[in-house]
């Protein structure tokens, strides 16, 4: 038996361009189906926005998300806060979407692409644990941990 997980993201009114953000980011191919594509009139505030929503890249990468109904503003795992301490940033997340791979050159492109009006928390760079670790909160308030996987 195999299990697969997938990060399921709750966004506030703009799953839709997060999602199409997420694909042009990791490729593949998006799935997204509205409220009105599942039976809800048209005419309806919110029948314009997503229900179920999914990316799916060739490399491994899938997210779904889908917004709450009635919510407007940024993602649920984004209404943390992020400070600094001891010269240390300090995230309050609820979750991070952990990105790996085996090869920084492979992350640092898709860690470029996020970081586009994102706020980043550490910059990918080598550390102590990984030849390459870094965070940042998207535009979307989805906070990303990036690293190379230890061998």
């Amino acid at each position: 038996m195999t299990i697969q997980t997938t990060t399921h993201l709750n966004f506030r009114g703009n799953a839709r361009q997060a999602l199409e953000f997420y694909q042009s980011v990791f490729g593949g191919h998006t799935v997204l189906n509205t409220y009105a594509d599942f039976g809800m009139p048209a005419e309806l505030p919110g029948a314009d926005k997503i229900v179920f929503g999914l990316v799916a890249a060739e490399c491994g990468f899938r997210v779904m998300g889908y917004d709450i109904p009635g919510q407007s503003g940024r993602t649920i795992a984004g209404g943390g806060s992020t400070r600094r301490e001891n010269n240390t940033t300090i995230t309050d997340q609820a979750l991070f979407v952990a990105l790996e791979s085996d090869v920084l050159e492979e992350l640092q492109g898709y860690w470029d692409a996020l970081a586009v009006d994102a706020i980043i928390i550490e910059p990918l760079a080598a550390s102590m644990w990984s030849a390459g670790f870094g965070m940042l909160t998207d535009q979307f308030g989805v906070t990303w941990s990036v690293s190379v996987t230890a061998a």
